[in-house]
């Protein structure tokens, strides 16, 4: 494997993590084991047992929580914490025999990558979950899963066909963030007020009549 097909491979990881982190360790880590790729770098280490066990768990109850209205968007802020650095490190870790200087390259792009994808998903999420009926979270969580498969496909069988790819959806991340991030602070700004009502008359229902 050469250096930029390491360096799509990479990109791929880190775009796959920030929607389905577990998924990406996991797929990535079996097909290792079983003999179907030969990862580069340090990402040798996901077929280890402990790796797999560990991600398999994991992405088992991701793809529950990630079905449940409301609790998934609990979901995805806590995971901005453990989605951006894991896609980071793994693009580190794919371009791990190449030296410093590629790696550092790999978790810049990388991490780019895997913020933009996250909070995406993230905000889209958060903006389904106004509707309220579940059909439409589920066909989002079942799109995203075969959106992961199909691109991790891309990125190890046709990988100029992943950037084409990569490079469409990150034009319209940085178009579509704006407004996630605008309809995220009106939501914030309604939940605020229904707080403030609640807690207020709740006060007022407790003070002296």
């Amino acid at each position: 494997m050469d250096l930029m097909t390491e360096f799509v491979l990479a990109a791929g990881l880190a775009w796959a993590s920030g929607i389905r982190l577990y998924a990406a360790v996991f797929l990535a880590g079996m097909l290792q084991r079983f003999g179907y790729i030969v990862l580069p770098g340090d990402l040798a280490t996901l077929s280890h047992d402990w790796v797999l066990y560990a991600s398999g768990g994991m992405l088992l109850g991701e793809f529950l929580a990630d079905k449940i209205p409301a609790f998934d968007s609990v979901w995805d802020g806590l995971h901005t914490f453990i989605r951006i650095p894991g896609g980071t490190a793994l693009a580190i870790a794919a371009l791990g025999d190449h030296g410093p200087a590629a790696q550092i390259a790999a978790g810049l792009i990388g991490g780019s990558i895997v913020t933009g994808t996250h909070l995406t998903k993230a905000g889209t999420r958060a903006a389904i979950n106004h509707s309220p009926e579940p059909f439409s979270n589920w066909f989002a969580s079942f799109s995203e899963d075969g959106l992961v498969l199909a691109g991790l496909w891309l990125a190890w069988q046709h990988p100029w066909l992943f950037v084409a790819m990569l490079i469409t959806f990150m034009l319209i991340v940085i178009w579509l963030l704006p407004k996630l991030w605008r309809l995220l602070r009106e939501s914030l700004r309604a939940l605020k007020r229904v707080l403030s009502r609640l807690f207020g008359s709740g006060v007022q229902s407790a003070g002296p009549g």
